[in-house]
């Protein structure tokens, strides 16, 4: 599956009612719309989607093993594929104790789910799971098309392609701020960073890429979100260069907005500048 060098990775419920703005998506050369949150498992908003554009690769970043049943999403992705062969790709993950009663030994979940995703018929290059850690990176390697890192600085795309090694997929996806008031601009990151710095997934892999607990206080230090949260359309660019020379084969990003909107001003910006 081709996704392009770059696509865009939004909340699934900014797509809920409007669909038909994929096709811009598509229209400004973005090879992929991925799909945040937690996808509901009968994954109608994908099909939608689907259904509004042509080539638009469509990917779930997020769905969540514990909320969805692998029967369900197995039966929704061969319903998908069946309908547009090729344009979909299902990714998978554990997601975060803190939101998922039930939650322990997360390992031993994913290969489960990945084992009835097997069963179900959802081939391994149909599928894609977000990973962090060298055991998990290996695992999507093993048993994926590849892996979908959230919330990493290039430093992470750089070691998880020597753990992943060539040929499987490294889409890691990364948040970026176009706001001009400076203010303003560092409200939104810290606002975003406050929840992501709550979650040991995060903050593990952030030690292990060198950075400290004092890194993750206040919403962050400025290193940590000057790795993390490009701002400003020139440093965007220069950010996505960087991953992909560190190995990244596909960069979705994220635009982060006072109101958490569809910031679709900012998306065309970064179309013909990315073009």
């Amino acid at each position: 599956m081709q996704l392009g060098k770059v696509g865009i990775w939004t909340g699934t419920p900014l797509w809920a009612e409007r669909p038909q703005r994929a096709a811009e998506i598509e229209e400004l050369g973005f090879g992929a719309l991925w799909l945040g949150g937690s996808p509901t498992g009968d994954l109608r908003i994908a099909e939608s989607l689907l259904d509004a554009t042509t080539t638009l690769k469509i990917a779930t970043g997020i769905v969540n093993v514990w909320t969805t049943e692998a029967w369900e999403v197995a039966e929704s992705y061969r319903r998908i594929e069946a309908r547009h062969p090729g344009r979909f790709l299902l990714g998978v993950g554990a997601g975060h104790k803190l939101f998922n009663s039930g939650y322990e030994k997360p390992y031993t979940k994913l290969v489960s789910y990945l084992d009835e995703l097997d069963t179900g018929g959802v081939p391994a290059s149909g599928r894609a799971l977000a990973a962090l850690g060298p055991k998990v990176l290996t695992l999507a390697a093993e048993r994926t098309l590849g892996a979908h890192p959230y919330f990493v600085p290039v430093e992470h795309t750089r070691q998880a392609r020597k753990t992943l090694g060539d040929g499987p997929l490294l889409a890691p996806e990364i948040a970026v701020v176009l706001e001009p008031d400076r203010e303003v601009a560092a409200d939104i990151i810290r606002e975003y960073t406050s929840l992501y710095l709550q979650l040991t997934n995060y903050t593990n892999n952030l030690l292990r890429l060198g950075f400290t607990e004092e890194d993750f206080v206040d919403g962050g230090s400025q290193r940590l979100i000057d790795a993390l949260i490009p701002q400003g359309i020139d440093n965007i660019v220069a950010a996505v260069a960087q991953h992909h020379e560190a190995g990244a084969d596909h960069v979705n990003i994220q635009v982060l907005t006072v109101d958490k909107s569809l910031d679709m001003d900012a998306i065309r910006t970064l179309g013909k500048a990315l073009a």
